[in-house]
């Protein structure tokens, strides 16, 4: 304030040079303050990819042996697997052909969303086709216009195909072959322009998977069909009958694959659902939208005998030390040991017995058997009949220093916003 006072008397070079002092102070401390945030958010990204690093190296350890890869890089055809467990949807796995047919090196497409291979001119409607295959758990095949990391495009017929664990029905993987177009349908370099820009003014619709904006890319596919002269220049590609049949034996191969080596760990995977298999209650796409979703917590199941958990965050995994398939069809009393309080297990069980929510502070255990202080709410999930469909267990670590508990952390005070898991 002084400095202000200052330099609005009297003019003067006194005036002028505390002036510039003052300006240039706030420009260094703008710098200094951008640079510790630029710091901070490269420290984040780089805690966040290691955690998505472990995970997706447990996609693979938890159903299949370390030969896998050794055996999956031996095939000759273009694919990606995919994991709708984890957030974000990843690639957890890349073949050497798609890696040659795009120019990516595998560190550039592991642990990315396949959304890093389109652009301009790939088909909205092709996108949110696939998306609804994600979501119905169901095959799919479909000409797509893709693009290589030199900004490249190409033709290519999409195969899309899910991996069930034999096991209870579950979607563990999609397994996605990539079959290069050798020939294309000629269009009006005009149509084409046009059809670009649209795309490209879509593409916040493309990477966003709620129903609302579904439903704006189709109220815009409406508008596009007032004018057909459009749509009959829209660019498109036709597979021939060879290469669909490529594309047919390159899934037999990878799932032949998949079937033998986790038939050696005893986590058998199919390539169709089993009728015997107990149906998972959570769909992928649930899973998908679950995953965003960054606080601890669990869903429980009380349709299924026992109540086991049936999802799992990310979170909860990196705070326990299991991995998602060591925790999936467990019910949550794995975490207790042999210091829980019994009385907190059993105001647990009446409230789960009453329908009603509960909070608790309950001592438990992880992987390594370390204990923790867990902040614990519980909460019924109803559907639209108002049954309750699941239980969703929000956890938070109590913070400790020097061996002695200080109640929630400043930061998860600071984030405030897990009440929304359980209201």
């Amino acid at each position: 304030m002084n400095n202000l006072r200052l330099s609005r008397g009297g003019g003067g070079a006194h005036n002028n040079t505390v002036c510039t002092w003052d300006l240039g102070f706030h420009h260094h401390r703008h710098q200094y303050t951008e640079g510790t945030q630029k710091h901070t958010q490269v420290m984040e990204e780089q805690g966040s990819l290691q955690q998505i690093g472990g995970l997706i190296e447990s996609s693979f350890n938890s159903c299949y042996t370390s030969w896998v890869y050794e055996a999956l890089d031996e095939l000759e055809h273009n694919f990606t697997i995919t994991d709708p467990t984890i957030s974000g949807h990843p690639i957890v796995f890349a073949s050497n052909g798609f890696l040659k047919m795009t120019g990516y090196l595998k560190d550039e497409v592991i642990g990315r969303n396949g959304r890093i291979f389109q652009g301009p001119r790939t088909n909205r409607r092709s996108i949110m086709e696939i998306r609804e295959a994600i979501r119905e758990e169901k095959n799919i095949s479909m000409s797509l216009l893709n693009y290589k990391k030199d900004g490249t495009p190409f033709w290519m017929l999409f195969q899309l195909s899910p991996i069930f664990s034999k096991h209870d029905g579950r979607v563990i993987h999609f397994v996605s072959v990539q079959i290069p177009i050798s020939r294309r349908k000629a269009n009006s370099e005009d149509g084409n322009r046009w059809q670009e820009l649209v795309l490209g003014s879509c593409r916040r619709e493309v990477c966003s998977d709620t129903v609302m904006e579904l439903a704006r890319c189709r109220a815009l596919d409406s508008f596009v069909d007032t004018d057909n002269r459009v749509l009959e220049r829209e660019e498109s590609c036709e597979a021939s009958d060879s290469e669909k049949g490529k594309a047919l034996t390159a899934i037999g191969s990878i799932m032949s694959v998949l079937t033998h080596y986790s038939e050696l760990t005893g986590r058998l995977v199919c390539g169709n659902r089993s009728n015997s298999a107990v149906i998972c209650s959570l769909t992928s796409a649930l899973n998908i939208s679950l995953g965003r979703i960054k606080q601890s917590f669990v869903l429980t199941d009380p349709q299924l005998l026992n109540m086991p958990i049936v999802y799992a965050s990310d979170a909860f995994l990196n705070m326990t030390g299991y991995n998602r398939q060591e925790v999936l069809g467990r019910n949550c009393r794995f975490l207790n040991g042999p210091d829980t309080d019994p009385k907190a297990i059993g105001q647990i069980k009446d409230s789960i017995q009453s329908s009603q929510a509960c909070s608790v502070r309950i001592l438990n255990y992880r992987k390594d058997r370390s204990s923790f202080w867990n902040f614990l709410h519980i909460s019924p999930v109803r559907n639209a009949s108002a049954k309750i469909a699941f239980y969703v267990c929000v956890q938070i670590e109590e913070a400790v220093k020097n061996g002695v508990t200080q109640g929630l952390s400043p930061e998860t005070l600071k984030q405030g916003n897990w009440a929304p898991l359980v209201q």
